[in-house]
């Protein structure tokens, strides 16, 4: 039977779990432990669970990816679990997530309880619920064949592809955030100034801030941002013409902050997936192969995009729409593709 305080109880799992040490990730989460872990979820489940939450790997629904509001998708959400389902989910969350990745997940989570009281006296709104998160497992973890994971809800979608020892594709991955930035007063201990996702946007203003103006006319594509990202839901990236300013049109510092800023993406994941993301950008032509474009103001406060793309992958960021209580550009999507296939599905 379900729990009758599902929403109290995973609170309670955030706070606790939230501030982990470096000393539980150092290492990053081997294959064996991401196996285990779902695993060992997948044994929690009764038949009926079962039946929407452990997928066969060539199930459409693995591609079928979005971070908006849905009234449905894949997968069993954290609110039809038991206490000990929820626990066992979110040790195979943790196991396939940095520290960083992990912080930035259940911050996520938890910040649809501060939507909700921000929507409160919106008619026929989105539902905002932090339990509102499902998991689905595809293929079997205890086997030697090729299985994955989705975690996706508002905001956030994860998807993991694993074949033997290796984590074969860590995409799509995208993070997002209403508000960016807590202006408003609320009832629901999210502080006044929190803000999410901050490096993601910070790191490139002070890239895009730092070039002359000969380097903006090379990143600067157009004057004004899109109300989205481009590649949002699709299942594979379309490889586009590489436009904007080139790493090795950079000085040296502005290539170190283009570095940083990819970086921030990549260590989402346990150490040795992020260290195959980064080889990937070097046997892919290297960073000089890297294009930095931006549309949009170039200061914050007004709509503004940026896109980072190199031959293996891409990153997009938007902040254009205004957040819940209506401040413009506090509304932040942020994706993470891989260009040679998401899903370790080739082109």
């Amino acid at each position: 039977m379900r729990s009758s305080q599902p929403v109290a109880f995973f609170i309670v799992v955030l706070l606790c779990l939230a501030p982990l040490g470096h000393s539980f990730y150092k290492t990053g989460s081997s294959v064996p432990a991401m196996a285990a872990a779902a695993s060992a979820f997948a044994k929690t489940l009764t038949e009926e669970q079962k039946v929407k939450t452990l997928l066969p790997i060539d199930s459409p629904a693995r591609i079928d990816w979005q971070i908006i509001p849905k009234d449905t998708r894949k997968g069993l959400q954290l609110n039809e679990m038991t206490d000990s389902q929820r626990e066992a989910a979110m040790t195979l969350m943790k196991s396939v997530l940095s520290e960083l990745g992990y912080r930035k997940t259940t911050q996520i989570m938890n910040m649809e309880r501060l939507l909700k009281f921000l929507e409160a006296n919106k008619k026929d709104g989105a539902i905002r619920d932090s339990t509102r998160y499902y998991f689905t497992v595809f293929g079997d973890p205890a086997g030697h064949g090729r299985w994955g994971l989705s975690i996706e809800g508002h905001h956030l979608s994860l998807n993991f592809t694993i074949e033997g020892d290796k984590v074969v594709s860590s995409t799509p991955q995208a993070f997002a955030a209403n508000p960016a930035i807590v202006y408003s007063e609320n009832t629901v201990d999210v502080p006044l100034g929190r803000r999410m996702l901050r490096m993601e946007e910070t790191t490139a203003f002070e890239l895009i801030q730092s070039l002359n103006a000969a380097q903006r006319k090379m990143a600067v594509v157009a004057e004004k941002a899109p109300r989205e990202t481009r590649t949002l839901g699709v299942p594979q990236p379309t490889a586009e013409p590489l436009v904007g300013i080139t790493h090795e049109q950079l000085s040296k510092p502005q290539q170190e902050l283009l570095e940083r800023l990819v970086d921030e993406y990549i260590r989402a994941v346990p150490d040795e997936v992020a260290e195959d993301r980064r080889q990937a950008i070097e046997t892919g032509g290297g960073w000089n192969k890297v294009h930095f474009s931006w549309e949009g103001a170039t200061q914050p406060g007004v709509g503004h995009y940026y896109r980072v793309q190199g031959p293996t992958f891409l990153i997009e960021f938007v902040n254009t729409q205004p957040d819940a209580a209506g401040n413009i550009a506090n509304h932040i999507h942020c994706l993470w593709r891989d260009i040679r296939g998401d899903f370790a599905m080739p082109r």
